[in-house]
């Protein structure tokens, strides 16, 4: 048994204490951590990192007393510390995991990498000069419906792949009603910040096209401020300057159209928060988070355009789910994982910060669509 020191920087914000450092890191030590190449089992050990000492000491004593400092230097001249994580905010990022690298410290961090594809690429640059290993997280991969629907791919149940759609959101309270507070940061919504939702999410859309369907080529994005007026954690009023919604079509290599509204202001009549829809010539697939329904071919209705009576055809009888044949972990914690024996025995790890400059890069052509209204090329990296 052997233990690696991980600092998890900027994990006070509910994703990082949530998923990176509870259901992930802090559920690894408690199943005994994962095991190596040598048959024995490492062990992280994080401390926590940050500028608020508050909320540092009180995740950390939440925790069983983590290790924790605001002192950054001191964690990264630890030898322990190994890892270097990034979940602080994207405007902040760039230095972190500069500083970290001058450390020798392996590099993993949140999506987007950067605020800019040439600051991205220059992040990944860093660490392949200095010979460090790194990650970005990628963790849509690792969901159950996406798993299946990519297993579905595999065994050629699609025939030809002809669109896929998805449909991802949620209404995010605007914080001025006492009894329903906001549910995100507020920096979210400050384009000065690093806030907006294409950004967020077209560095998620990237990746999960890509391997579910061929390389995006082309974008045309249209994004919106559909809520202007919001209140901060301060109980301040304030003026959202970043997109709350994007409404995005994307054309992969091999001619497949995809395409993904995402919002904070919309209200959920799906089954999940995301929904994910594969058409193909044989069958169709529909993924949420967790579950995937399916319809072949043989099993397609044939639908008469009616108004005039209510439809005579279930639609959603005609479908069905697809089993879970295996045990599905958390999608963060399994990426984590695979990153850990990454650093230990260098086993493969394609989810490189220089593969995180994609989404980098798709979600500045989404902007750049928006703001000049037409198609916009997406180049090779």
């Amino acid at each position: 048994m052997s233990t690696i020191g991980i600092i998890m920087n900027g994990v006070t914000g509910r994703m990082g204490t949530n998923q990176h450092l509870v259901r992930s890191i802090l559920a690894i030590a408690k199943q005994g951590g994962v095991r190596t190449a040598d048959g024995g089992m490492l062990i992280p050990e994080p401390i926590l990192t940050g500028r608020d000492a508050r909320k540092l000491e009180q995740l950390a004593r939440a925790h069983g007393n983590l290790r924790w400092t605001t002192d950054l230097d001191v964690a990264l001249g630890d030898p322990h510390n190994r890892i270097f994580f990034d979940s602080s905010t994207t405007t902040a990022r760039a230095g972190f995991v500069a500083q970290a690298v001058a450390a020798g410290k392996a590099i993993y961090c949140e999506k987007p990498t950067a605020i800019s594809t040439s600051e991205a690429r220059r992040l990944a640059e860093l660490c392949e000069r200095a010979g460090l290993r790194n990650g970005v997280v990628q963790d849509k991969l690792w969901l159950p419906g996406l798993r299946k629907l990519a297993m579905l791919k595999s065994q050629g149940f699609f025939g030809d792949i002809l669109s896929l759609r998805g449909e991802f959101g949620y209404w995010v309270f605007t914080g001025q009603v006492a009894d329903q507070p906001a549910q995100r940061p507020s920096w979210n919504y400050r384009a000065e910040d690093g806030g907006g939702i294409i950004s967020d999410m077209l560095c998620h859309w990237r990746y999960v096209i890509d391997n579910l369907v061929s390389p995006v080529v082309a974008v045309s994005c249209l994004g919106a401020i559909h809520v202007p007026k919001r209140v901060d954690e301060q109980g301040r009023p304030y003026r959202v300057s970043a997109e709350d919604s994007a409404y995005a079509t994307f054309r992969c290599a091999n001619g497949v159209i995809c395409h993904f509204n995402s919002s904070w202001s919309v209200r959920v009549r799906r089954d999940d928060l995301l929904s994910v829809q594969v058409d193909g010539s044989q069958g169709s697939a529909v993924a949420g988070l967790r579950s995937c329904w399916v319809q072949h071919m043989s099993a397609t209705p044939k639908p008469v355009w009616n108004p005039d009576i209510d439809s005579p055809i279930d639609f959603r009888a005609g479908w069905t789910e697809v089993p879970a044949t295996t045990t599905y972990d958390n999608a963060f914690k399994v990426q984590w994982e695979l990153f850990l024996r990454h650093v230990v025995d260098g086993t493969p790890f394609p989810w490189t910060l220089r593969e995180g400059i994609k989404g980098v890069q798709l979600a500045e052509l989404g902007m750049q669509s928006w703001k000049e209204r037409r198609w916009v090329d997406v180049p090779a990296l």
